[in-house]
């Protein structure tokens, strides 16, 4: 079952300029979790729809969209829907401290209220790239994360992107899909 995310908005307080130049890492945040609203908000800068032929907020290689999109919080583990702009829990309970142990014990994985995991579907690109398509997965997360992270400043929150991880004990933690793989993890919060 999937619920249905506030409407994003399409103007804010803060300039695409004000918030390039203010983003920094951020790996400390102080514990309240994400109201719906920014979850929303940060989760249609990512990966949301933009276009009505399905185009999306971030680029992607052949508009192949191979990303898929998670939160992690204190509740569980919910999956982007993004046709619908919904989440679906596909895992109660909170994994970050695991998650941490297998990211090198970066704090910001259990300090973040949430954390944003990207997974990729390689094949989705690949089919029609080759070998040449995991390069252009990377380049679709790169874009995705940058999204998200500029989002979160404009929105008076803060993010670090964290790619130490080990991708096999990721995937097991939080019971991917044998077809996705992690390729990003993104705790966001408000700065400590």
């Amino acid at each position: 079952m999937s619920v249905q995310l506030p409407e994003p908005r399409y103007r804010g307080p803060l300039s695409l300029e004000e918030a390039i130049r203010a983003r920094r890492s951020v790996r400390e945040f102080r514990p309240e979790p994400l109201t719906a609203s920014e979850i929303s908000q940060l989760l249609w800068a990512t990966q949301g729809v933009t276009g009505e032929q399905g185009y999306r907020a971030a680029p992607s290689a052949g508009a192949f969209y191979p990303l898929e999109v998670y939160v992690l919080t204190s509740e569980g583990l919910d999956h982007h829907e993004v046709e619908e702009h919904a989440l679906r829990r596909v895992a109660a309970g909170d994994t970050r401290a695991e998650l941490r142990s297998v990211s090198f014990d970066q704090s910001c994985i259990t300090s973040a209220p949430a954390v944003f995991v990207f997974s990729a579907v390689y094949d989705r690109t690949c089919r029609e790239y080759g070998s040449r398509g995991r390069m252009y997965v990377h380049m679709d997360v790169g874009h995705a994360a940058q999204n998200l992270l500029l989002q979160a400043e404009a929105m008076g929150l803060a993010g670090v992107p964290v790619a130490a991880f080990d991708p096999a004990e990721v995937s097991r933690i939080l019971s991917l899909p044998d077809e996705e793989d992690p390729v990003y993890l993104v705790p966001i919060g408000r700065s400590a």
